[in-house]
C-alpha cells in the first residue's frame, strides 16, 4: 500500500497559486464597490456568488462595451431598488415586536427565538421581511428580554426594531 508523500502536497501547494478574477459590477455590492466597476476578487466569490446572482460579469472587452451600454438601465434599476428599500425603512422604523415563547425558572427559553419567528411575527402586522435580511449577529435569543435587531434591507439601507421576548401563558 503506497503512503501519502507529504513532500509532495507541499510542493504542488507552492506551485499553485490563487490568481485575482477581474468582474465588472452589475449592481451595487456591500464593501467591493458599486456598478461598472472593474474588481479584482477571488475566482471562487466570483465564480460561485457574484456572476450566478447576476452581481457581476467577467471583464473582457466584448462584456466591458456591452456593459458601458447598459450601464444608464443597471443604475436606473439600482435607483429603483434603493427607492423601494427607502418604503420598506419607512414602514419598518419604530416596530416593536411582541414575541411569547414558553419560558422555564430563570427567564430561559425552551428553544430560541431566531430570525424566521421574527419574519412571522412582522408579517402578522403586514411588514414583508425575508429571513436573510434579519441579522442577528449574537445568534438566535434564548432569554426573556428585550433585544434590538437589526434588519438588512439594502447594501445602503439597514433598519432596527426592538424585539420584546415574553412569557406566553
Amino acid at each position: 500500500m503506497r503512503g501519502f508523500n507529504i513532500d509532495a502536497a507541499q510542493s504542488y501547494n507552492s506551485r499553485v497559486k490563487e490568481v485575482a478574477m477581474n468582474v465588472i459590477l452589475l449592481d451595487n455590492v456591500e464593501n467591493l464597490g458599486n456598478i461598472g466597476d472593474m474588481v479584482k476578487v477571488k475566482p471562487g466569490y466570483g465564480r460561485n456568488f457574484l456572476i450566478p446572482h447576476g452581481k457581476a460579469a467577467l471583464a473582457t472587452p466584448e462584456n466591458m462595451k456591452a456593459i458601458e451600454k447598459r450601464r444608464a438601465e443597471l443604475e436606473k434599476s439600482a435607483a429603483e431598488e434603493l427607492a423601494a428599500a427607502k418604503s420598506r425603512l419607512d414602514s419598518i422604523t419604530g416596530t416593536e415586536l411582541v414575541i411569547p415563547a414558553n419560558a422555564g425558572s430563570e427567564d430561559k427559553l425552551f428553544g430560541s427565538v431566531g430570525p424566521i419567528d421574527i419574519v412571522e411575527a412582522l408579517e402578522m402586522i403586514q411588514i414583508q421581511v425575508e429571513r436573510s435580511e434579519v441579522r442577528m449577529p449574537d445568534g438566535p435569543i434564548h432569554e426573556l428580554g428585550e433585544y434590538q435587531i437589526g434588519i438588512h434591507l439594502h447594501s445602503e439601507i439597514n433598519a432596527e426594531i426592538l424585539v420584546r421576548v415574553v412569557a406566553s401563558e
